[in-house]
């Protein structure tokens, strides 16, 4: 008889903030039934992936095992857990599962890359049961920074395993739904095999604070301010947003969202019913008629992305609009690591205009939605599993929450993205180890890491290009002159010569003295002159670019 053993295996998010992709698995060795929780996107940066648009996990393991793939869940609609779902759907090919909220960013998710919304399922909470195959899933609200956030209950043959999704313990967040601690203790209370838990704020060892308590802050700010205010958060933070414009609108000033971003998720609130109403808001046109100390704009761009309506404002304009000296901006977000030059070039262009910038130094105006140390703490307590698998984390994050889990009796381990381990027995075990890796998106093309193609933008970057042109007449000769064409490089070199014409003359000299053997063989000659060049660049500016060499032959 075959053994049917239950596996986990992160394929994106472990090891890592963002990104995030899980497996689930149940059946015989290498025929479990499969179902994927998340799949979201990591972003790009100018030092380590220029240019590129969005990053994926690889899912080649997936596409290889398309058949055995019952379902798709998303716990809510965040970029790094939905981003790639238009993206990689169609390899994948099976059923979405998600809450009302999170369906309508899914379904435009899809509609966007071209695939139908139609396989996008909505479905309630619990006890609302979703049967896939072996599985039976049960979405459990859980308190965030985006609405109808969910942990998943994922009952098998097995036992019960609880996914918490991103999570924090907020009894009054605003917007969405507080954090049902009786609700959690029963669903628990039956037994739990494996809890796999968000380790994101292990390190923060403050209680986490509630979303409400940051309204009043923000309210007493904007009163203080005489001038424009404008302030960014989030996109996805709806009860963030909310906030600030209820509290606009408590001190007399008017309303206007600035960022697609932003729009589309008020929109899709209202129409979900996640906010019952919200303040009345003004077109950016007729911002524009409304004097400066009666009126509020909320912007994207939080994180510094220069295409965003904060980076726009600190350039000098958008949709109209301009700040001025004695403006008020306020920063009601905290900086994701990695996207701290971007916040600090707008901070600094915006005090070049005099505005008056207000950031989170003071702890005022953002908190987290993810639970902090002693709320992980707490809600070990609560499910109270026979094992632990840390997710949602950088190595650090998880192997600290491997101690903490530990420190109370509970045994963990540390499964980093590839790691496959069977729940199955009593002791975690990794059983195998799938190769992981990135895809990457570049306007309309896709390709992996090992392609090559990063690595040689980095290289353009950072070395600069030289391309060298020359013909070759049909008595294997040159006609005219080499030309070369230099790219982010020194125009003058050691020699106080232009360097260009450096070039152009070490090359001519090289293929005056060349013999005919070498004229002739396209691939020597290549090889002989990129040698020319490189010489030639390093001891004139002292670098070793990148060369392309172009051989034209008139026949």
């Amino acid at each position: 008889m075959t053994k049917d053993r239950l596996i986990y295996l992160p394929l994106g998010g472990a090891g890592e903030i963002g990104m995030n992709l899980y497996v689930y698995g149940y059946g015989p060795k290498d025929k479990e039934r499969l179902i994927i929780v998340d799949l979201g996107v990591a972003f790009p940066d100018m030092d380590t992936t220029p240019g590129i648009d969005l990053i994926f996990p690889d899912i080649a393991w997936l596409t290889d095992r398309r058949n055995q793939i019952e379902a798709i869940f998303i716990t809510h609609a965040h970029e790094d857990h939905i981003g790639a779902l238009g993206h990689l759907w169609a390899k994948l090919g099976a059923p979405v599962y998600a809450r009302n909220f999170t369906s309508k960013i899914a379904i435009r998710k899809l509609e966007e890359n071209g695939q139908t919304g139609q396989i996008v399922n909505v479905v309630s909470s619990w006890p609302y049961i979703t049967k896939v195959g072996p599985f039976e899933v049960s979405y459990i609200p859980v308190s965030h920074s985006i609405p109808e956030s969910s942990a998943l209950v994922i009952d098998t043959p097995k036992g019960r395993l609880i996914h918490s999704g991103d999570f924090k313990l907020d009894e009054k967040p605003v917007v969405g739904e507080a954090f049902d601690h009786q609700l959690w203790q029963k669903i628990c209370s039956s037994g739990v095999r494996a809890f796999i838990c968000d380790s994101t704020n292990v390190f923060s060892e403050n209680e986490g604070r509630s979303e409400s308590e940051v309204a009043p802050e923000i309210r007493k700010l904007i009163e203080k301010s005489s001038e424009m205010v404008v302030a960014t958060t989030f996109a996805s933070n709806v009860a963030r947003i909310k906030s600030i414009a209820e509290a606009a609108e408590e001190a007399g000033r008017s309303v206007c969202l600035m960022g697609r971003a932003m729009k589309r998720m008020i929109e899709v609130s209202l129409e979900s019913g996640v906010l019952s109403e919200f303040p009345k808001l003004i077109s950016p046109e007729d911002a524009k008629t409304v004097p400066k100390r009666n009126l509020l704009l909320i912007v994207t761009g939080s994180q510094g992305e220069r295409r965003a309506a904060s980076a726009q404002l600190a350039n000098g304009k958008y949709q109209g609009m301009t700040l001025s000296a004695g403006d008020l901006f306020l920063f009601s977000s905290k900086t994701i690591p990695g996207n701290e030059r971007g916040v600090i070039k707008i901070i600094n262009q915006l005090s070049e205009k005099g505005v008056d910038v207000v950031d989170d130094t003071s702890g005022k105006y953002h908190v987290s939605g993810h639970a902090n140390r002693p709320e992980i703490s707490k809600i070990h307590d609560i499910v109270s599993p026979q094992f632990l698998l840390p997710m949602h984390g950088e190595h650090r994050h998880l192997r600290e929450h491997v101690k903490l889990g530990a420190a109370k009796g509970i045994a963990g381990l540390l499964a980093t993205n590839g790691m496959m381990v069977d729940l199955s027995g009593n002791k975690l075990k990794v059983v195998d180890h799938i190769n992981t890796g990135r895809v990457y998106l570049d306007g309309t093309s896709k390709f992996g890491a090992l392609d090559g193609i990063i690595r040689d933008r980095i290289k353009l970057a950072v070395s600069g290009l030289i391309v060298v042109s020359i013909i070759i007449d049909e008595n294997d000769e040159m006609l005219g002159e080499p030309w070369c064409e230099i790219r982010g490089l020194a125009d003058f070199g050691h020699s106080d010569c232009n360097f260009i014409d450096v070039l152009e003359e070490d090359v001519s000299q090289y293929m005056g003295r060349s013999s005919l053997s070498i004229i002739q063989d396209d691939d020597r000659l290549e090889k002989e002159i990129k040698s020319i060049v490189r010489q030639t660049a390093l001891a004139e500016i002292g670098k070793k670019p990148e060369v392309t060499i172009i051989i034209s032959r008139l026949s």
